[in-house]
Formats: structure tokens, C-alpha cells, sequence
């Protein structure tokens, strides 16, 4: 059974184009991690300065093995960019 990760973002003001262009940036290792099915970023048209990231995975474990694998100052550059803690959850269908 796969199971779908369901990730929200909101940047900081001023910071919308940054940080869906970092999000973006995330598809190709995300995709191409072992256990993920896809990945899709999505901007919302009513508030510019949110952003959701929907990943499908084989498994749970195949995700948050990739997330340990992400290199951490990478994210740690990117921390400017968002206006409030991202959320996310998973999800089965």
C-alpha cells in the first residue's frame, strides 16, 4: 500500500518566488529516492505566498529515510524563506 505525504508551506514576505523556486529545486532528489512514486509542487492562486508539496511513496520509511539523507545545510540556507514552520502529514489511499 503506498502512502501520500502532504507537505504546507508559507514563505516569508517577500521571499513567495524564492521559495517555490527551492521547493522546485527539491523534485529531482526527491523523485529520484528510493521507495518515491511522484512529486508535485503547487502554489496557491488565492494566497501567493503558500505552497503545497504532495509526494507518493512506497512506504512511509522510504520517506523519512530520504529526508535524513537531505543534505542539511541545504535546508538550513533555505530557513530565511519560510514565514512559518512548514506542516505536513501523511496520508493513505
Amino acid at each position: 500500500m503506498s502512502i501520500t505525504r502532504i507537505n504546507e508551506f508559507q514563505s516569508a514576505e517577500g521571499k513567495e518566488d524564492e521559495l517555490f523556486d527551492f521547493l522546485k529545486s527539491l523534485i529531482p532528489y526527491i523523485t529520484s529516492s528510493d521507495g518515491c512514486l511522484m512529486c508535485e509542487v503547487l502554489k496557491s492562486d488565492e494566497f501567493p505566498n503558500k505552497f503545497i508539496v504532495i509526494e507518493k511513496w512506497d512506504s512511509k520509511e522510504s520517506h523519512i529515510k530520504s529526508i535524513e539523507a537531505f543534505p542539511k545545510d541545504q535546508m538550513q540556507n533555505a530557513m530565511s524563506l519560510f514565514g512559518d514552520t512548514p506542516k505536513g502529514g501523511y496520508h493513505h489511499t
